[in-house]
């Protein structure tokens, strides 16, 4: 009986050929439908916020909540609540909607366009390109909605200075400061809370398509 050789069966067990299990096509064609699919899910969330900020709004425009909470504001520091208060409240409240909902509707074609542009058909170094490019896209939109959100604190803020002058109205420095430490904080927090809604429901989908991204390049590496 030949004698067994564990080192001679390993050696023979490691030259055998290994036949890939998939080819690079095979694999270019999964990453792009994934891509897609990922593309596709940030579109429509951009589509749903559209849809829910756009029945938010005109329920407060037309119930004139935000407008009284915010009379209810200067009251206390001491402003009279006249119909042409309410009138120049009512409208800043409407350009800004208007604005606000512009600029997200621009975003959600953008999404749309990027969502279109990436086929499968498509030769790698485009893909790779237009993956980019929609990040950058992502990137934009996370960063214009925060700066919306400083950008309108920042417009009524004044608004409540212009008023109380105005009306010749002088607020003590505990009251002035309260309420600019409050307006501080409160941006602060709907700042964060912005951030960690886009971290938690854009990142998961953006951390996933930059894996399909970087085999994407390590792919067009071999290629070269």
């Amino acid at each position: 009986m030949p004698e067994f050789d564990l080192d001679s069966l390993k050696k023979t067990w490691q030259e055998q050929p290994v036949q890939e299990k998939y080819d690079n096509s095979e694999i270019l064609q999964m990453l792009n439908r994934k891509s897609r699919n990922y593309v596709k899910y940030i579109f429509w969330i951009s589509v749903a916020e559209f849809i829910f900020f756009s029945v938010l709004g005109l329920f407060y425009i037309i119930q004139g909540k935000e407008s009284n909470s915010f009379i209810s504001i200067l009251e206390k520091l001491g402003a009279r609540k006249t119909t042409e208060l309410e009138g120049s409240l009512d409208n800043i409240y409407v350009v800004l909607k208007i604005m606000s909902l512009s600029i997200t509707a621009y975003f959600v074609y953008k999404f749309y366009q990027n969502y279109k542009k990436i086929k499968i058909e498509e030769n790698l170094k485009k893909l790779i390109l237009k993956i980019i490019q929609f990040k950058k896209t992502v990137n934009a939109f996370i960063l214009i909605n925060i700066l919306l959100l400083i950008a309108f604190t920042s417009i009524f803020t004044v608004f409540v200075f212009y008023i109380l002058n105005t009306q010749n109205i002088e607020v003590t420095n505990s009251a002035l400061t309260g309420f600019v430490l409050a307006i501080i904080i409160s941006t602060v927090l709907a700042v964060l809370l912005i951030w960690l809604y886009y971290k938690l429901v854009y990142g998961i989908i953006m951390r996933k398509l930059d894996r399909n991204l970087k085999q994407l390049k390590e792919i067009d590496s071999q290629e070269i």
